[in-house]
Order: C-alpha cells, then sequence, then structure tokens
C-alpha cells in the first residue's frame, strides 16, 4: 500500500488532473468550433463561388465536399463580384465588432500572449469564425491555420477568464487552444502541440509550459474533428496516405540544398511583399471597412488574369481560395504539371495571399505558404529530373520538403512544420531531407518573419520576464557572490550601549551581527535600531546589546541560491543578510549584501544576451 501511495503522491494528481480537465474541455471547444468553421467554409463557397460562378476549389486527397459540385456553366469573371461581397460582409463583421480579427490570426494569438497577458475578448473567437469563413469561402487567397488558432485561442482565453486563473493559466490556455484548433483542421496533432510553443519565438526557442497542455487539447481537438468526417476520409493525413515516396542517396542533399535556397529567397519576396501591401493598405484614403473588399478584387482580378494568360488550366485557379487542389495535384508521382504553371502559382500565390490579408481580410499564412513552397518545391524537383537524374529520381518529393522548408524559413517554426508535413502526408520517409531543408530555410531567413509579433526567445517576452529572473537567480549560489574577505565589525553580546554606540560613530558599517564569547551569533541589530537610543545617555550604562539586537535572524547558507536570498531581503526589507554555516548554524561565515546580488544577477544577465547575439 506505501509504494502505491508514494507512487500516486508522485503523480502530483492536483496539477496534473487540473491540466488534463482544462485541456480536455479547451480541445473538446476547439473541436466542435473547427468543424462549425469548416461547414461555414463550405456553405459560403456553395453559395457563392459554386452556385453564382460555376466553381469550386479542388480539396486535398483527405477532404470530401459536403455539397455536390456545381452543374452549371464556370464564368471566370462571376468569380469577381463573389470576392467583392465576401470582401466587403468580412470587413463589415470585423471592423464593426471585432478589429483584432482581422488578418492572420496566428500573429495576433502571439501578440496576446506576450503582450497582453493572455488576454482576448469574447466576441474575438465568434467573429473570426464567420469572417474567416466567409472570406476562404468567397475565393479569398488565405489558410485555416491562423483563423482556428485564434478561434481556439479566444475559447481558451476565455475558459480561464470563467475561471479566475492566473495571468500564466490562461496563456497556457490559450496556447493549448491555439494546438486543439490547428490539430483538428490539419489532422496533425503532434505538430499543434510543438506549434504552439514554438511559434511564440523567433529564434529557435520553445514554451516548454505550453506543450503538455497543448498536446492534451490538441488530441481532444483532433479526435471530435475528425470524428465529424464521413468514414471514409476519418482520421486520414489531410493529403493522403502517401506511400511512393523515399530518400535515395545523401548526394540528393546537394539538390535539396538548392532547394532550401529558392525557398529562402520566395520566403523572403513573400515577407516584402506582405509588408509592403500592409503599409500601402494602411496609407489609402479608403475606409477600413472597405479595404478588404478591394483587396479581394485585386486578388481576383491577378488570379483569373493569370488563368487566363496561362491557357484557362484550372490548377491555375490555387491562387485563389486554398490551393490545396493545386498542391495536391503537384505532389503526385504521376503530374503533368509544368514548370510554368509551378512557378506561376507560386508567384501569383505570394501576391493574392498579400492583397487579400494585408487589406483586412480574415485567414492564416501557412496554407498559402504551403502552396507556394510545395509548387517551388515541385517546380526544382522537376529542373533537376531533367539535369540530374541519376540521383533526383522522384522529383515530386520535392513537392512535400518544400512544403515544410518554406514556411520553416517565413514563420521560424522549422520543427513543428517538419512534422505537421509529415502527419499531413502520413509518411516519414523524407523526415532527413525535410530536416535538412527547412534547418536551412530557418538560418538564412533569421532575419525575415511573417510574424512581426514574435519575440526573439523567452527572455525578451514579457510574459517570461519574472520566470526568466527567477531562472537566473536560481543558477546563482550565495556561495559565489558574498565577499568572504570583507572586514566586519562583531558585537559582543555584553558591550554596553555606550561602546556600541562609539562603534558605529567609527564605521559605515550598517549591520552588526552579535556574538557570544564563544564567537557564535546570537542575535544582529542594525544601526537604525540604535538610533532611537542616541539622545537618552542615561540608559548608556544600562543597556548592552543583548537589549538592542533581533535573536530572530534571517539569514542564508552558502548552498542557498539567490532567489531564496532575494525573498529573504524583500520580506523585510533588508541589504544585508548574514551567511552561516550550512552544518554549524551559528557560525557566521559573512554578510551578503542585496547589491551584491542584484549585481551578480546582471552579469549574468549579460553574459547569456551575449551567448544569444553571439550565436
Amino acid at each position: 500500500m506505501e509504494p502505491l501511495l508514494k507512487f500516486v503522491k508522485a503523480l502530483d494528481l492536483r496539477t496534473t488532473g487540473k491540466w488534463f480537465g482544462l485541456s480536455a474541455v479547451v480541445g473538446l471547444v476547439s473541436g466542435l468550433a473547427a468543424i462549425a468553421f469548416q461547414l461555414l467554409v463550405e456553405i459560403v463557397q456553395h453559395l457563392g463561388l459554386a452556385w453564382f460562378a460555376g466553381f469550386v476549389p479542388t480539396d486535398a486527397a483527405g477532404e470530401q465536399p459536403l455539397f455536390a459540385q456545381p452543374v452549371g456553366e464556370f464564368l471566370p469573371w462571376a468569380i469577381l463580384p463573389v470576392m467583392a461581397v465576401g470582401g466587403l460582409v468580412s470587413g463589415w463583421l470585423v471592423y464593426t465588432f471585432a478589429p483584432e480579427a482581422k488578418g492572420t490570426g496566428t500573429d495576433a494569438a502571439v501578440a496576446a500572449f506576450h503582450n497582453r497577458r493572455g488576454q482576448i475578448g469574447w466576441l474575438v473567437p465568434i467573429i473570426k469564425t464567420m469572417a474567416s469563413a466567409i472570406t476562404l469561402g468567397s475565393g479569398g487567397s488565405a489558410g485555416r491555420e491562423g483563423p482556428i488558432a485564434q478561434i481556439g485561442a479566444g475559447f481558451g482565453a476565455l475558459l480561464a477568464n470563467r475561471l479566475g486563473l492566473s495571468a500564466r493559466d490562461r496563456r497556457i490556455m490559450l496556447a493549448a487552444g491555439m494546438a486543439a484548433g490547428v490539430g483538428a483542421i490539419f489532422r496533425a496533432p503532434l505538430a499543434a502541440a510543438l506549434f504552439a510553443g514554438e511559434i511564440l519565438y523567433r529564434e529557435a526557442d520553445l514554451d516548454s509550459d505550453v506543450i503538455v497542455p497543448a498536446a492534451f487539447s490538441s488530441i481532444v481537438g483532433y479526435s471530435v474533428y475528425s470524428l465529424s468526417l464521413p468514414p471514409s476520409v476519418r482520421f486520414t493525413p489531410l493529403f493522403g496516405e502517401v506511400t511512393q515516396i523515399q530518400f535515395g542517396s545523401p548526394v540528393e542533399l546537394i539538390p535539396y540544398a538548392v532547394l532550401a535556397i529558392v525557398l529562402s529567397l520566395a520566403a523572403i519576396l513573400f515577407i516584402k511583399s506582405y509588408q509592403g501591401a500592409q503599409q500601402i493598405f494602411e496609407c489609402l484614403p479608403v475606409h477600413p471597412l472597405f479595404r478588404p473588399m478591394l483587396g479581394a478584387v485585386l486578388a481576383g482580378l491577378f488570379g483569373i488574369g493569370l488563368f487566363v494568360l496561362l491557357g484557362r488550366d484550372p490548377l491555375v485557379l490555387g491562387v485563389l481560395s486554398t490551393g490545396y487542389g493545386t498542391l495536391q495535384e503537384a505532389t503526385r508521382p504521376e503530374t503533368s504539371v509544368g514548370l510554368q504553371i509551378l512557378v506561376g502559382v507560386a508567384l501569383a500565390k505570394i501576391v493574392t495571399t498579400s492583397l487579400t490579408i494585408c487589406s483586412g481580410g480574415s485567414g492564416g499564412i501557412f496554407g498559402p505558404s504551403m502552396v507556394i513552397g510545395g509548387c517551388l518545391g515541385a517546380a526544382v524537383g522537376k529542373g533537376f529530373y531533367h539535369w540530374w537524374p541519376s540521383v533526383v529520381t522522384q522529383p515530386h518529393t520535392f513537392a512535400f520538403v518544400g512544403m515544410a522548408g518554406f514556411f520553416a524559413g517565413a514563420a521560424h517554426a522549422p520543427f513543428s512544420t517538419i512534422i505537421m508535413v509529415m502527419e499531413m502526408t502520413g509518411n516519414y520517409q523524407l523526415l532527413l531531407p525535410t530536416l535538412w531543408v527547412s534547418t536551412l530555410c530557418f538560418l538564412f531567413c533569421k532575419r525575415w518573419t511573417i510574424y512581426p509579433h514574435q519575440v526573439p526567445t523567452r527572455l525578451e517576452s514579457p510574459a517570461h520576464r519574472g520566470d526568466f529572473i527567477v531562472d537566473v537567480l536560481e543558477g546563482i549560489q550565495v556561495d559565489d557572490v558574498y565577499q568572504r574577505d570583507r572586514k566586519m565589525i562583531r558585537i559582543p553580546e555584553g558591550m554596553r550601549l555606550k561602546g556600541i554606540v562609539h562603534t558605529l560613530a567609527m564605521t559605515t558599517q550598517r549591520y552588526f551581527p552579535v556574538v557570544d564569547e564563544n564567537d557564535r551569533m546570537v542575535g544582529i541589530f542594525s544601526s537604525e535600531d540604535v538610533r532611537s537610543y542616541l539622545y537618552d545617555e542615561a540608559i548608556w550604562e544600562l543597556a548592552n546589546a543583548r537589549d538592542v539586537m533581533v535573536t530572530k535572524i534571517v539569514s542564508v547558507t552558502p548552498d542557498d541560491d539567490l532567489n531564496t536570498a532575494l525573498r529573504r531581503f524583500t520580506a523585510l526589507n533588508l541589504d544585508e543578510l548574514p551567511v552561516l554555516d550550512t552544518e554549524d548554524a551559528g557560525k557566521l561565515l559573512g554578510m551578503l549584501r542585496r547589491k551584491e546580488a542584484i549585481a551578480a544577477y546582471n552579469r549574468r544577465l549579460m553574459e547569456h544576451k551575449e551567448a544569444v547575439e553571439a550565436g
């Protein structure tokens, strides 16, 4: 019985149960929200693009449309009014009810985590669901991860507020909501858990606090969402089971390195285009409510113009909406998609996505990034298949690697992206080249990021400054800081007050340890404690050190860390603490000054910053 009790105690069921329960609730709500979001996208798409323009964007292999394909004539130019109305309604919803819901969603959730103590308005998830569904359903070039990440994060923050949780717990639940939404909509629970901890930072950092709750919520969200799908695609990867891929030879890493360079240049172009479009739309003399409509019309014109220019190939229309159908075709081993279309779709997707989102439309970046990276990867693979066929025997594998590499560079999330692409394809055979390309893209694009609210590391995050101070202080011991050789006046416990007053007049020492005849510390007093006796000379010969000293000594040992010392400094607002021997509590070793502890912290902090900048 005793071993069982020890085991249960070691589990820390109070903490574990708390996060298991909260994460499960967040995952359940986020999974249901993902179902509602996807359903709303398909309804808008059916009533707008399918019914009016005779056009339904093709889906990935693991998706099954809710509505039948349109039977009417396909009218390319009829897409424009659908996109215009979609942009107008989306803009009205966002700027009337919840301006936070504009843009990608992921960056807004990151900003709330770092700068707003995890607070997200209760109306944001609702408006984000409707606005993003209308943007995507009407043909706007955007992805699903941003909206569902902000929707899940909003529900997580709302639940934390309802339960009266701390700011730290609210941030964790916000991240758990992000993971649950992304894990559900992309059917990638493991990657979503890593994504929630990694997307917060620009450098190769990970918020370990959120990983376990995010994993719980992601599993629940994924399970709830998958159960809503038809049996034929339930619990299957988003892009279907990909079996005909393999990594042939280490020599193939050379072409993959070239792919990394191409993807990095494209990622930088995407970031610059995105930022430039944002600046242009912000400067336009147009009411913000109408900017999403303008962006949607421009994106539609660009996409349809490219469609006509490239021979009216339906795959070109992947520059609108999610583009998953075009990406699916680019990843097929038997695909006949030409280089012109692959490169054209990739570059045009940069333009249409920037126009859609930067004008105030509501949508994500990850989906378009996969299309851009996948098409560029397929193009590079085809090129090397013709130039170096003895090494590159499966050009379509470059599309899968490109999907991960591009987003790893643009968003600085290499590890979660690698796992996400593996989970979305159901195949881990390309893990090595994907890791190679994603790492290179991450290094090449370190100066740029598509998410401006990312902070470099946990050190720079306002959400973790207090935690980091504790981490640094806990890494420094008192023994490393206090000055052993500093001369210190010790007051015998029998010394008269007159002698104490004369001693104070001859020194700048502020705190005076009181010792017995064996030089063991029995108390302590400060110069302020003696001040009240200075003008009462009658008591000078009567009182002694025992009458002035405090016997309840607040002290530290050489083995204590500075976090412990700082708590004891602040408990009674002290400036110095006696350092007593660890084995012999009465043996005084010296005094630790508060300013010495702060100086040690500042030195360690500077060392850390220099190490981060150098590495």
